[in-house]
């Protein structure tokens, strides 16, 4: 089959980045034309995830690479949040039972896989609240520690949550009262009042 000058190593190191895998769009980037991807698909070249998404057959797989796929095929606006984001930023031993990503409210409409939990937000985590964690965007730790507030994560788990994030310097206590004014009048005071417990 003729090819369409394909960049491999272009292919290679988008994948390298994402735990060996990569999007359709990414692929037409590095010069494969949608023929070839799905030709390297049919002979088992690439593996074919779900629509638009690919994975390379030989790369070795790697922890939490099923929050890249999830991460990867909800699109660019997608943020890993909530429950995953505090097991990625390690500011709690909450194991997720889902893959939680937040997404621009006017994306909603898609119904999820069972595993994976959506949440839309009228103001989707900026610049400022995103951070990079093993290739992937992921709200940072005071966006994650007030989404969880207002998700209801039991008392205790939230601490841990504040005091690690803290210590570790991720975050500061002014950065987290301010992401908690965003969240609305309850937040402000759950966050707060965990806040002066971890000043004493």
């Amino acid at each position: 089959m003729r090819d369409d000058n394909p960049n491999q190593r272009c292919l290679f190191e988008t994948a390298t980045g994402q735990a060996g895998y990569f999007t359709a769009a990414q692929a037409r980037a590095c010069g494969y034309s949608w023929a070839l991807l799905s030709h390297h698909a049919a002979n088992g070249r690439f593996v074919r995830v779900r629509r638009g998404l690919y994975r390379l057959r030989d790369y070795p797989s790697s922890p939490r690479e099923e929050v890249m796929a999830a991460w990867l095929a909800a699109g660019s606006g997608a943020v890993v949040s909530h429950e995953s984001a505090l097991d990625l930023l390690g500011l709690t031993d909450v194991i997720p039972d889902q893959i939680h990503l937040t997404v621009p409210r006017s994306t909603r409409g898609r119904r999820p896989p069972r595993a994976l939990a959506i949440h839309t937000s009228e103001r989707p985590p900026d610049g400022a609240e995103v951070v990079i964690r093993d290739g992937m965007r992921v709200t940072g730790a005071a966006r994650t520690i007030t989404d969880m507030a207002r998700a209801g994560l039991a008392p205790d788990q939230l601490s841990i949550a504040v005091n690690q994030a803290l210590v570790r310097g991720l975050t500061t206590r002014d950065q987290i009262l301010s992401a908690a004014h965003n969240q609305g009048a309850r937040v402000l005071q759950s966050v707060g009042r965990l806040l002066d417990r971890s000043a004493n």
